[in-house]
């Protein structure tokens, strides 16, 4: 809520609208404190000034603004809405009937659509107003934030870092106030990993329980839509509004008595960072002073290569199928082979490698369907977390370092090992095999002031327990 000095005055009006999450901007808006067209011009007088981080592909300020006037107009009939008035941004991966969507590649540079991606039509249909699009590496091929049409999106708290990725401007646009929340997709960890390295909150549903049309896949079998906002109460106001759920008031319990965590150091801390693995066990005590139980698990030697096989082949070879499907249900002006043609170096390579049927490393359709057999055993061992174990959330460092420089993004160390870039993914990729829910939550900078993420994963389908756990976890860390 504003407060009354600003609100009587306007002094500082525009700072403090940038500072509004979602529920807050929603209820200041509401309530009248708040006119939806300033909190809009706000918005995107920011965006503009910070261009160079380079977050957004696309503003669209005509039809944001002119939402906004409808939006205040609504409210002053006494109409309501979830969002009335509440710009959000949008991952360019998803369809806006109207609004260019680039998918991150210059081939779709002009290309607008005539139809809304289900999740974006649900915020729309809720009061939402769609502020732009955000940047993100080429077709959400990438982990670091590297786009070659659209550029490198910086990090808000070190333009030198890398932001993480996919969903790379979407998170930076979260942190750096340009808007209170956006969509992001995760196949591997492009909503988590971003999260982590930005200092926002990045939530990852159970597979397929967010609508996934009109979003360009990767995956069929790992792909998910979600959310990066500034508190979890935001991801569980967008989450009510996308899925339906029913409105759930926030836990107030400043405690942590009768909840289990379970800790797995032998797979989530190999290799980590020795600031965030401190970090990380400094979290833990603060959560047992909180009355938690935390125990220590072992998910077996094999695990995290088992895995890390299965997700990163199925995130192979699933593309084109994945891909080319997409482009032929919504008459996207451009084929897989122009895609693929038009890849900057890098990403090319990989497709090569890895994603073109006869490439060296293109999966069989035996060694494909065996995949299958081996992601059910990592769903089996992580399920085993919460019914053995008794755990309500598996926790975990988020990613096993902060954000690299963006001159080292593809080879760094990490705890003296030489790694690349694909490391950044390590710990968040057994819930995405499994198909978990999961949450990134900021715990705090590390000596470079840039974010460390926490990661709480929970049962299948249990995304409303675990967005109310992590809301108690994030009331605890914040106190």
């Amino acid at each position: 809520m504003l407060n009354q000095r600003t609100k009587a005055t306007g002094a500082n009006l525009p700072e403090e609208l940038t500072r509004l999450g979602v529920s807050g901007a929603a209820k200041a808006i509401r309530r009248g404190e708040v006119n939806a067209e300033n909190y809009v011009s706000a918005l995107l007088a920011k965006a503009r000034q910070d261009e160079g981080l380079k977050a957004f592909i696309t503003l669209d300020e005509p039809g944001a603004l002119s939402a906004a006037r409808e939006a205040d107009k609504a409210r002053a009939k006494g109409l309501s809405a979830p969002l009335l008035g509440v710009p959000l941004g949008i991952k360019d991966s998803y369809l806006t009937a109207g609004l260019r969507t680039t998918l991150g590649v210059d081939a779709l540079r002009d290309f607008q659509p005539t139809e809304d991606a289900e999740a974006v039509a649900s915020l729309k249909a809720a009061g939402a107003i769609v502020l732009g699009k955000t940047n993100l590496v080429e077709l959400s091929y990438g982990l670091t934030g590297d786009n070659g049409p659209y550029g490198q999106v910086g990090n808000p708290h070190a333009p030198g870092h890398v932001t993480g990725g996919s969903s790379s401007g979407s998170a930076a646009a979260v942190a750096a106030g340009l808007v209170p929340a956006t969509l992001g997709g995760d196949t591997i960890g492009s909503i988590r990993v971003p999260a982590s390295l930005c200092g926002v909150v990045g939530f990852k549903p159970t597979t397929r329980r967010w609508p996934r049309g009109g979003v360009a896949p990767i995956s069929h079998t790992l792909d998910t839509t979600g959310v990066f906002a500034r508190n979890v109460e935001d991801c569980m106001l967008i989450d009510q509004v996308v899925t339906g759920a029913p409105v759930a008031e926030l836990n107030a319990r400043a405690d942590l008595k009768g909840i289990r965590f379970a800790f797995a150091p032998r797979q989530y801390l190999n290799p980590v960072d020795p600031e965030v693995e401190a970090q990380f066990r400094n979290t833990l005590l603060r959560l047992a002073d909180a009355g938690a139980e935390i125990v220590e698990i072992d998910l077996g030697e094999e695990f995290q290569a088992l895995a890390l096989h299965t997700t990163w082949s199925l995130f192979f070879r699933e593309t084109k199928a994945s891909l080319s499907e997409f482009l032929e249900r919504h008459a996207i002006p451009v084929t897989f082979e122009d895609l693929h043609e038009g890849l900057r170096a890098g990403v090319k390579d990989a497709w090569d490698h890895f994603v073109i049927p006869g490439a060296p490393g293109y999966l069989s359709e035996q060694a494909y369907h065996l995949l299958f057999t081996d992601r059910l055993a990592v769903k089996e061992r992580m399920s085993q977390v919460f019914t053995r174990h008794s755990a309500h959330a598996l926790i975990l460092p988020t990613t096993p370092c902060s954000a690299p420089t963006v001159d080292h993004q593809t080879q760094f160390t990490v705890g003296g090992e030489e790694v690349d870039f694909r490391v950044l993914a390590n710990n968040t990729i057994p819930a995405s095999a499994a198909g978990l829910p999961g949450v990134s939550l900021p715990i705090g900078p590390d000596s470079h002031d840039l974010p460390i993420g926490l990661e709480l994963d929970g049962p299948e389908g249990e995304d409303r327990a675990l967005l109310a756990l992590a809301a108690r976890v994030e009331r605890i860390l914040n106190a």
